[in-house]
């Protein structure tokens, strides 16, 4: 039984497509409840045993679901250890929504629109789109899910740390750092099996959703370079959550 992430890396990662994944992943986090929830929304994945890859060809839409539902369990295991560790009681995030049309979801009032992935924190749920989803999910490669997933949920995290930077990129990389602790140390506990590949998988992919080198760092909504992007991932990949600036 296995959190599949393993399949190829497909050469150049798709650009455009995988440039909107999350540049636009953040957009409304500090926005509120949804008008209303999708039946079956609020259920959460079972805690999960080890995991470890499958085969690299598939990708169907219910493998994908799976490696959200994976994605999902792990991390909720993962930072549940972590404020036990410190003494604190986690509280997961109330859901994950998948939808299909825009305004199908909306936070505070403003629908969220196509091509999205987003954690919205008064709501406390991380949605997105599911077509535009799964054609990342095949054309990126199924690591890729695992990070999008550890990058929303970091966002999740830091509402619960009462973490709030004046400029959107330091959220953005530290979210980063944040998802790149929960895959190395889940790895390092074997809660993850990497299989060939995975690695470079996840180097291409958030070297991918970098911001345009013109992009003014000190702008809303900025998530950083290719570079500092994928610094701050491996960073944390390597170094664990020290390395994130938690406090």
């Amino acid at each position: 039984m296995g959190a599949r992430f393993g399949r190829d890396a497909r050469g150049p990662l798709a650009g455009l497509l995988v440039a909107a994944l999350v540049s636009l992943a953040c957009a409304g986090g500090g926005l509120a409840e949804p008008e209303a929830e999708r039946p079956g929304a609020n259920q959460s994945a079972a805690s999960p045993g080890p995991r470890t890859t499958r085969a690299d060809s598939t990708t169907s839409v219910a493998e994908f679901e799976q490696d959200v539902a994976d994605a999902q369990a792990v991390a909720e295991r993962y930072w549940a250890a972590q404020f036990k560790e410190s003494g604190q009681r986690f509280r997961p995030i109330r859901r994950i929504i998948p939808y299909q049309r825009e305004g199908e979801v909306s936070c505070g009032g403003q629908a969220l629109p196509r091509n999205n992935a987003v954690y919205c924190s008064q709501g406390d749920f991380i949605a997105y789109d599911v077509a535009w989803s799964v054609a990342a999910f095949r054309q990126v490669g199924d690591a890729f899910v695992f990070y999008l997933l550890g990058h929303e949920y970091a966002h999740a995290i830091q509402v619960r740390l009462g973490i709030n930077y004046s400029f959107t990129i330091q959220q953005e990389l530290q979210a980063d750092c944040m998802a790149g602790a929960y895959l190395g140390d889940s790895v390092r506990s074997e809660a993850l099996t990497l299989a060939e590949g995975d690695l470079d998988e996840f180097r291409e992919g958030v070297a991918a959703v970098g911001d345009d080198p013109d992009q003014p760092w000190f702008a809303e909504g900025a998530h950083g370079t290719a570079e500092q992007r994928t610094d701050m991932f491996f960073r944390g990949y390597e170094g664990s959550l020290k390395e994130c600036d938690l406090g």
